[in-house]
């Protein structure tokens, strides 16, 4: 008979960025670890999302995960080991919370916030997913509309006129315009001459 002494133990597991895009497998790879070195998993939550103190393997920001667990006390070296040979975790702690209350260990408890958030981003994903194949397919109809166009020949149309806009019209107010830049130019050029002689 075997006089193994357990403990309840709080864990920090440091994720990189990159594992918000997948949190099931996150989720799913801490729960491996724990369960292969004998950890109860109490409760299991999503702590955090945020930017780290410094940078860790060319990660700037991280995902945290807070677990409690009752482990046997020999089994804490195996935890660490696996964490450490993991090459999803950047980093972890465990401490004993034995001196917590258990009220505090139940208020942590977000399983079910955690499995809502997995679920809206796999939401997201599909939306994501189906909007980009509809704007491939509708570019590809648009390249299919644009190669039936080019086959039909078109008639060129005449440009519509008012019958205030006439082709005399329209010469006689380009003139105009040309007119009124060439005496602009001029009086810059007068200015210029009498600021250079100043």
């Amino acid at each position: 008979m075997s006089n193994e002494r357990t403990g309840l133990y709080e864990g920090m597991f440091l994720f990189p960025q990159s594992a918000t895009a997948n949190l099931q497998e996150a989720m799913d790879h801490l729960k491996d670890i724990l369960e292969k070195a004998g950890a109860t998993i109490i409760n299991f939550r999503k702590w955090d999302d945020r930017r780290l103190a410094y940078e860790i393997n060319g990660n700037k920001r991280g995902v945290y995960f807070l677990v409690f667990f009752n482990a046997p006390t020999l089994a804490i070296s195996e935890i660490e080991r696996r964490c450490n040979q993991s090459e999803q975790l950047l980093r972890m702690m465990v401490t004993r919370a034995e001196y917590l209350p258990s009220e505090t260990i139940e208020a942590n408890e977000g399983a079910d916030d955690l499995a809502t958030e997995i679920k809206l981003r796999g939401e997201k994903k599909t939306e994501k997913g189906t909007s980009a194949g509809s704007t491939v397919s509708r570019k590809e109809d648009k390249v299919e509309e644009t190669k039936q166009t080019a086959s039909k020949p078109t008639p060129k149309e005449a440009p519509e006129t008012t019958p205030e806009e006439s082709p005399e019209a329209v010469v006689a107010e380009i003139a105009e315009v040309a007119e009124e830049s060439k005496e602009a130019e001029a009086t810059i050029k007068t200015d210029q001459e009498e600021v250079t002689e100043a």
